[in-house]
């Protein structure tokens, strides 16, 4: 039997993150926040840094998505120095993420600069930690809230701190780390709005099985999106070659602040839609998040059978006049699903695919839906009839078999 944090097979890793609740003065939730956690039972982070900022971020929108941990409330989201001025990028727009500002982070000119830039991009900032006399005052004027430690604090002290921002109108106040209904009760007395600690609910860590994404993958692709020549092709064939990451690209083009406003049929859509920076961006975070991973190998047959099923998919759309991308991607995702051993509209859900490719996937219907079904059949021994038919499957298959060996092969020997 395996253990909660031992992946299900090499090829797989379990992804974990940390999830806080923050209530207003009625106790009803309005936002969560999102922590790094490296294994099931972390009680707190094992790592900081830009490396763990990444691993949330992309976690967060390309792996849970967003609308899966947080729902509508509010996400508050950490960062460190280097997302702030902009050395690293935020691949995702507003909406509803609050961006973090730790205490840890020295004040300068090029701090606030990056924060102002921020909060004019229409991100809302939070000040974390927040005390006196520390330069994190010079923040608050653009800040839309401040946190500030209740428990263990002299009352006299936290008094003065909550008079300092009350001179910024618009301010909201979050008390965290309430350990005691005391704490409580002195939080709601000095006007606090929002309210956060383990009184109220404790981190807990929510883990997930998934594919790992090759490391080679992301760096031969920002490599051709630094490439102001590169097509549209050319990226999407290094996606493609990638079950992992081409999940993680649809799922990071599906989350809510993306801003999607159609349907997706194929990972080309989705590179479409997010755009060559955009998609840089995410592979950029996907790749320095993958720093703190476990480090677990590919399982070069499982993920053989993956490409090998889009790849003959793809091929057998061709014959049949059908769109070649969106056939390739309904026996991508049909893989991953045997794969992750879960229901094709399990993935869906989280995906907004365009109706056909939906049905192809979960009912199997529609001459997409015909394609995966021939696809899958062939896989179980089953073979088609006239007999003309079953030579050219059986050729497609070799021929899909050997494309998905060339790319597994071209990536463990670069």
């Amino acid at each position: 039997m395996r253990s909660a944090d031992t992946p299900v097979d090499t090829g797989w890793h379990r992804i974990h993150i940390g999830r806080q609740p923050i209530h207003d003065v009625t106790g009803a939730l309005v936002a969560y926040e999102l922590l790094f956690r490296s294994h099931s039972q972390a009680q707190g982070a094992t790592a900081r840094g830009a490396e763990a900022t990444s691993q949330v971020i992309v976690n967060a929108f390309s792996e849970f998505g967003l609308e899966r941990l947080t729902g509508s409330h509010l996400c508050f989201i950490n960062l460190t120095r280097e997302f702030l001025v902009g050395e690293l990028p935020l691949p995702f727009d507003s909406g509803p993420v609050v961006l973090e500002v730790l205490e840890t982070i020295r004040i300068d000119e090029e701090v606030i600069a990056g924060v102002r830039k921020l909060a004019e991009q229409g991100f809302a900032i939070a000040l974390d930690d927040f005390v006196l006399g520390n330069d994190h005052e010079r923040l608050l004027e653009i800040a839309s809230y401040v946190k500030i430690e209740v428990s263990g604090v002299d009352p006299d002290l936290l008094r003065s701190r909550v008079e300092a921002c009350r001179a910024y109108p618009g301010l909201r106040l979050v008390a965290e780390r309430l350990e005691t209904e005391a704490d409580l009760q002195l939080a709601k007395d000095l006007g606090f709005t929002l309210f956060q600690g383990y009184l109220l609910g404790k981190p807990r860590v929510l883990s997930l099985d998934t594919l790992a994404p090759s490391r080679l993958r992301h760096l031969e692709l920002i490599s051709k999106l630094a490439d102001e020549d590169t097509d549209i092709e050319q990226v999407a064939a290094i996606v493609t070659a990638d079950p992992a990451l081409s999940y993680r690209i649809l799922r990071a083009t599906n989350s809510a602040a993306a801003g999607l406003w159609h349907r997706i049929a194929s990972v080309n859509d989705a590179i479409m839609v997010l755009g060559t920076e955009r998609l840089r961006h995410w592979v950029t975070l996907m790749l320095l998040s993958d720093v703190v991973d476990d480090g677990q190998g590919v399982d070069t047959e499982r993920m053989s059978h993956i490409l090998t099923r889009a790849r003959l998919c793809q091929l057998l759309s061709r014959s049949l006049g059908l769109p070649s991308d969106k056939a390739f991607t309904v026996g991508l995702l049909s893989g991953i699903a045997d794969l992750l051993g879960v229901p094709p509209q399990e993935l869906v859900s989280h995906l907004s695919l365009s109706k056909d490719v939906s049905a192809a996937l979960i009912d199997q219907c529609g001459p997409l839906g015909s394609v995966v079904t021939t696809a899958k059949a062939y896989e179980q021994g089953e073979m088609p009839d006239p007999q003309d038919e079953t030579a050219q499957l059986a050729h497609a298959y070799l021929t899909a078999v050997d494309w998905s060996m060339n790319i597994l092969t071209s990536s463990s020997s670069t």
